[in-house]
């Protein structure tokens, strides 16, 4: 039935196939990430389809998927060998519960991730999504040193503008006001410390001196605090809903040794770095010094591209020594914490599909091409009075508007020009950012930098023309 002979959603005559979903929509779908009142003037983009990087509307319209539809697309939508995968597992087994079951998706995607990390994160505990992982890691960080004898340890380290999930738990080791803010009295109190943000550097700092300032505020808390702190949480590399701000690996290598020196777990949050967005799989890999083994943190938090954007899945990987403190017969001391769809075995088959394409295609190192080619073509930002910070990380690309020339309701006026020039971009504040699929070549790196370039001039022209007649500013929360 279409929308518009649909009895339950009366429309006008000749509405538009677009339109119409855009109506129901806002008559039933509370959005996420979305204030409802302002989307009754920005009313969501209706997608009927998808192939590879493209986003189909209903009236032919095509955009591309720049943002990777919120960072969980790798291969580009409706990826044949990934539908062939989940074809095949959907035949064979769709869901079975974990608990007091098991099943080769769930064992192998364990294994190989473990492989991944050269046998260092043996165990893998599966959830749902990044929030749900963060929350296992923080209760599995507090109940083993629990079971240890040491239930005094109990506090959390975050980092400023650090973003881990809106669940309760991942909340309070979260620093975006926006988010926060409202439901303050219901969190537990965490301890933050400075950002090793690479774009906070004073004249003459590099971003590896700013990486040993922050690393100096960690240790000045763990000298006073190590007895009662559980365990330090980071995005390695990117702290994302920070406007993708990018550190040096050598804050990583330094957190890494401080926690091994005042016992102190380290959660690493990859939920949107690894997966190879950093330019290696775990954005972890790169905290290791030349010609030294990898470091890894104790938790490796992972989800959105680990299934390739076709299922909600998330992870955490852990040392064997945490699991072993688990094992008890008494039951009150292993980790009870469950869902219904734990370990779903679509999900764990489309994340299987997805590490096969990483080892047959060799993609980290296939990337880089690409990868080049749209940083050259970004680069003429670096000579912009208008803009500051161009950075990249891996398959990541950011760049801030400088505050006099963004204008009122930068991010939303940006989308909007953005859809008008096919792209679907979403920026976060006055950050722009690109994050696309993994199926970018050389021409399509030109498009996307020669689009997106296009669309930051309407935008900055329209703000200008308005600034005569601007009065005051309305702050805008961090969409990403």
């Amino acid at each position: 039935m279409s929308p518009a002979s649909d009895p339950r959603f009366p429309s006008t005559a000749g509405e538009a196939p677009n339109a119409a979903w855009q109506r129901r929509s806002l008559a039933s779908v509370w959005h996420p990430c979305t204030q409802m009142q302002r989307a009754q003037t920005v009313p969501p983009l209706p997608i009927a389809r998808a192939s590879g990087p493209w986003l189909y509307d209903y009236e032919g319209g095509r955009y591309f998927d720049a943002n990777s539809s919120w960072w969980v697309n790798l291969f580009g939508h409706a990826d044949a060998r990934l539908n062939a995968a989940l074809r095949d597992q959907l035949d064979t087994l769709p869901h079975v519960m974990l608990a007091g079951c098991t099943h080769a998706p769930a064992v192998e995607l364990a294994e190989r991730l473990n492989a991944l990390t050269g046998g260092v994160l043996g165990h893998a505990f599966y959830a749902s999504d990044g929030a749900s992982a963060v929350e296992i890691a923080l209760k599995m960080s507090f109940h083993a040193w629990r079971n240890r004898g040491r239930g005094n340890k109990r506090e959390f380290v975050c980092v400023r503008q650090g973003y881990h999930g809106e669940t309760l738990g991942a909340l309070a080791v979260t620093d975006v006001a926006v988010f926060r803010d409202a439901y303050d009295p219901l969190l537990m109190r965490a301890h933050l410390v400075a950002s090793p943000d690479a774009r906070l550097a004073a004249a003459g700092e590099s971003p590896a001196d700013v990486a040993a300032r922050a690393l100096a505020e960690v240790r000045a808390l763990f000298e006073s605090r190590h007895e009662h702190i559980a365990a330090f949480i980071v995005e390695p590399l990117v702290q994302c809903a920070a406007g993708m701000a990018m550190h040096d690996p050598a804050y990583l290598r330094g957190l890494r040794a401080l926690c091994d020196d005042y016992e102190v777990h380290l959660i690493a949050d990859e939920i949107a770095v690894g997966c190879g967005r950093s330019g290696s799989f775990f954005a972890f890999e790169q905290a290791a010094a030349p010609a030294q083994p990898a470091a890894w943190p104790d938790f490796v938090c992972l989800s959105k591209g680990i299934s390739g954007g076709y299922l909600p899945l998330s992870l955490v990987l852990t040392r064997d020594e945490i699991y072993r403190v688990f094992l008890d017969d008494d039951i009150a001391r292993g980790f009870l914490h469950s869902h219904s769809y734990t370990g779903n075995a679509l999900a764990c088959r489309a994340a299987l599909a997805v590490l096969d394409r990483f080892a047959e295609d060799d993609v980290i190192a296939r990337n880089r091409a690409p990868a080049a080619a749209l940083s050259a073509a970004l680069a003429p930002l670096a000579e912009d009075e208008r803009i500051e910070h161009l950075r990249q990380r891996g398959m990541i690309w950011a760049f801030d508007v400088r505050e006099p020339h963004a204008g009122e309701r930068f991010a939303e006026r940006f989308h909007l020009a953005g859809r008008a020039r096919g792209l679907l971009i979403r920026p976060i504040g006055r950050t722009v950012y690109l994050m696309p699929p993994y199926v970018l070549d050389d021409e399509l790196a030109a498009w996307l930098a020669a689009r997106t370039l296009g669309t930051l001039e309407q935008t900055l022209a329209d703000a200008a023309r308005a600034a005569p007649h601007h009065v005051a500013r309305t702050p805008e929360p961090p969409t990403a």
